[in-house]
């Protein structure tokens, strides 16, 4: 199934994949840890979380997968811990039944137009009692400080491209429905925020998106879509760094998390 991923793997998009890591985008999985697991993280982007979860299970397995053969190149590249990766679909994962201890997959169901049918497929390759991890944003849940009407007109576009994908921006909230559906047991709900408050922390995140709001997969399909011209995506980009340099801004981006048995 060919879902259109809304953020594409444009360079800052990557920029802040890469800066994830298991202790600030996992925490809720890292108990459930050990030695000797096999492990597959799905939707694996350019694998920093990945490698982390490889440290703590090895020597179990760990593979990551992605649909972009070039994010998976770089994973690659930067594999730590005996960390493997592949391309690969998450509606029709490569691997028997039963085939792992832990499923992972950050930020990835609000991007499926069927996250029912790809917790299934997660829910195949696992063995009986193994355990899900997924976590996903709630776009429409995000704070931010101080006001400024284009990050507004911002969260508004990005609904709008989310929804003309088939795609769900606040798909957080509708995890432990989702998970419960494709017959996992035993469901954990949890939250836990990036929060971006300090000078450095807000100017890195503004940046980022102030790149993105024109060079990404979400400039493109907002205007392929007619949702906005070149000239309000430039605006929106002016208006992220106006906002972070403010001295006081603050951004907050909630999540929710689901622990759950197969």
């Amino acid at each position: 199934m060919q879902d259109i991923y809304t953020h594409g793997h444009s360079e800052p998009v990557l920029r802040s994949h890469r800066s994830r890591a298991a202790a600030d985008s996992a925490a809720y999985l890292l108990p459930r840890l050990h030695p000797g697991q096999d492990l597959l993280d799905v939707g694996c982007g350019p694998g920093s979380i990945t490698n982390d979860l490889a440290g703590l299970v090895a020597p179990g397995r760990t593979i990551g997968v992605d649909r972009s053969p070039a994010v998976i190149a770089e994973a690659a590249a930067g594999a730590r811990h005996g960390a493997v990766f592949s391309t690969g679909d998450v509606y029709e994962l490569e691997f028997p039944p039963a085939s792992f201890d832990v499923v992972h997959a950050h930020q990835v169901l609000q991007h499926l137009t069927d996250p029912e049918r790809a917790l299934r497929e997660m829910h195949r390759v696992l063995s009986p009692g193994g355990w899900l991890a997924v976590r996903d944003a709630v776009y429409r849940s995000f704070v931010w400080y101080p006001d400024h009407e284009m990050l507004t007109r911002w969260l508004e576009l990005y609904h709008a491209v989310c929804q003309r994908n088939g795609a769900d921006a606040d798909a957080g909230r509708r995890l432990p429905s989702w998970v419960a559906a494709a017959g996992f047991d035993d469901i954990e709900v949890s939250s836990s925020n990036w929060t971006y408050a300090d000078p450095s922390s807000v100017r890195w995140w503004a940046d980022v998106w102030a790149e993105r709001s024109t060079g990404s997969g979400f400039a493109e399909q907002a205007v392929e879509y007619g949702l906005a011209t070149r000239s309000e995506l430039q605006e929106l980009s002016a208006g992220w760094r106006e906002w972070g340099a403010h001295p006081d801004a603050i951004f907050v981006v909630v999540n929710v998390e689901v622990l759950a048995r197969a």
